[in-house]
């Protein structure tokens, strides 16, 4: 993975995920239960190291944004 620069998190609330799995369901799987709390710039592609198992992705989430919950969503329309 490329290295983390200070203006990826430039404020306090922002995250950046290097994420390992030992295959591409398992890392979307962890991608996707993550989009679902916060704000999240989805991995635009995964990395694979050649001669290492497994896949490699990189997101970038926003905890000062939590996204509403089933419940919340429903009340406020946005479901």
């Amino acid at each position: 993975m490329d290295p983390i620069r200070e203006l990826h998190l430039s404020e306090p609330g922002l995250l950046v995920v290097d994420v390992a799995g030992a295959d591409e369901a398992t890392v979307m799987a962890f991608q996707n239960a993550v989009t679902r709390t916060w704000a999240t710039a989805p991995a635009e592609h995964m990395t694979r190291e050649p001669g290492q198992p497994g896949v490699r992705i990189r997101l970038y989430a926003d905890l000062r944004q939590a996204l509403p919950g089933p419940v919340e969503a429903a009340e406020s329309g946005m479901q």
